[in-house]
């Protein structure tokens, strides 16, 4: 299981990774564009472009910090340990799915097997957090039992 934890891991660091490609890019076309605004003397026009594009960065910053938040809770989880209770980094078998207690992925298919990375603030991840093998739960009008942890 522990080459299962580490896959998963991988893959939740993958899309962050990816993520925060994205955004670096927006950032540097935004930058590039409000350079060559800069250099354009069309009044009032050019003023509005560079206020769209000002609000642009503002909104990929805000985006860069959520990834950020993202790559602070991976680093937390140390996918060489396990323990009884569910905690961040667990791997969660329960009687309607599996569950990967890291940051919301959603599906992630591991080996022919199916896991949601979902995140502890996730109205599923706060009911799952410091549950036990053997523990019951309700979620979605469903009786949930929880199988096993890794």
């Amino acid at each position: 299981m522990k080459k299962t934890k580490e896959k998963l891991y991988d893959h939740c660091e993958q899309f962050v990774k990816e993520r925060l490609d994205r955004i670096q890019d927006r950032i540097a076309n935004i930058q590039e564009s409000l350079t060559s605004e800069t250099k354009s003397t069309a009044g009032d026009k050019h003023e509005t472009g560079r206020a769209m594009l000002q609000l642009e960065r503002e909104k990929a910053g805000a985006q860069l910090a959520q990834v950020q938040k993202l790559q602070e809770v991976l680093a937390k989880i140390d996918v060489h340990s396990s323990s009884e209770i569910i905690r961040l980094g667990s791997i969660i078998e329960t009687s309607t799915g599996n569950y990967y207690l890291s940051i919301s992925v959603g599906k992630i298919i591991i080996d022919n097997h199916t896991y949601f990375a979902i995140a502890t603030n996730t109205p599923i991840g706060k009911l799952l957090l410091g549950k036990t093998i053997g523990d019951h739960f309700s979620f979605n009008g469903n009786e949930i039992t929880i199988e096993n942890i890794h």
